[in-house]
């Protein structure tokens, strides 16, 4: 299996399984920094140089984290950064902006969070729908011009918007959620990328960590995560979605690797360049994703998959 791609309109060499680092900061309970920096540096050491996160992850904070961990590493990293969710002062969400003094201040905020001079990858993080597409972009090209971002990419847009953005200024990479319980991307958007030599980078490709069978129960999220409060999660949805996970430990039983794992190998087996940005706070979980590059899925495996995969899935995505 290819291991690495360099994302489109770019010279950006990454590895495909990349690392997002969302739940260093917030989101999923309890957070320990110390044993975030030994992942993160732990992930260098496995050959991982792609690092996601976002300006609203921590409130600042996951920005800060990755700024203290690779102070002294930075040219073993790629890193993206998100702007666009605001939030307030005791960490509200606030709604979307996209207006063109708000990007440069976010994006000047980012600089100085991380410690460095330019963003590798800048993310529309949502669109503002009060600001058209063509502004926000140009907005983001001149951010290029002056130096502070390299290239550019959107989240979760429709491809519609995505032609539009792109006749702006050439977009490297589009992050939505794909998984095997997350698939409308195929619908269109992977047509698209192709198309416009955009590359596809998915996260959440485990589906929030559900298709590891780490979940079986409310029960088994900790106090203060998010997901408790996501239409997914719900007992009824958690009892009848468990049938994506029997399907996937059908195929890693017989392989001898974990669910984890496969559920990876199918997101990297879609095209050669598909990116993923599994998230994890543990070395441990991050050397078991890791080890989805050795994981071969046969034409057999994967049309047994398709055979048995619901067709749907039990609950919005948020």
């Amino acid at each position: 299996m290819k291991q690495r791609t360099t994302l489109g309109h770019s010279t950006l060499n990454v590895n495909r399984i990349g690392l997002g680092c969302m739940g260093m900061s917030e989101f999923y309970g309890s957070f320990n920094e110390e044993e975030s920096i030994k992942t993160l540096h732990k992930a260098i050491d496995l050959g991982v140089n792609f690092f996601d996160t976002a300006d609203i992850y921590g409130c600042g904070a996951n920005e800060q984290l990755l700024g203290k961990a690779f102070k002294d590493s930075w040219d073993d990293v790629i890193l993206a950064t998100k702007f666009a969710v605001m939030r307030g002062p005791n960490g509200e969400f606030t709604g979307l902006n996209g207006k063109p003094e708000y990007i440069r201040k976010a994006c000047d905020q980012s600089l100085q969070n991380l410690g460095v001079e330019g963003i590798d990858l800048y993310y529309m993080h949502r669109q503002d729908p009060e600001v058209e597409i063509e502004e926000i972009v140009g907005t983001m090209a001149d951010l290029v011009k002056q130096g502070k971002v390299k290239y550019i990419g959107l989240c979760e847009v429709d491809p519609e918007t995505l032609r539009r953005a792109h006749a702006v200024h050439p977009i490297t990479a589009l992050q939505t959620e794909y998984s095997l319980w997350s698939r409308e991307p195929e619908q269109e958007l992977f047509d698209v990328c192709k198309e416009l030599g955009i590359t596809f980078v998915a996260y959440s490709p485990l589906g929030r960590g559900f298709l590891t069978g780490a979940i079986k129960s409310r029960a088994d999220l900790e106090k203060g995560d998010w997901r408790l409060d996501n239409p997914r999660f719900t007992d009824e949805a958690i009892k009848k979605n468990l049938k994506f996970v029997e399907v996937v430990d059908r195929i890693a039983q017989s392989k001898g690797v974990s669910k984890a794992q496969v559920a990876l190998a199918w997101v990297l087996s879609q095209n050669d360049e598909i990116t993923t940005i599994p998230g994890t706070r543990k070395v441990h979980r991050l050397e078991e994703n890791a080890g989805a590059f050795n994981v071969e899925l046969t034409q057999t495996d994967l049309a047994g998959i398709e055979e048995y995969i619901p067709t749907e899935t039990v609950g919005e995505r948020y």
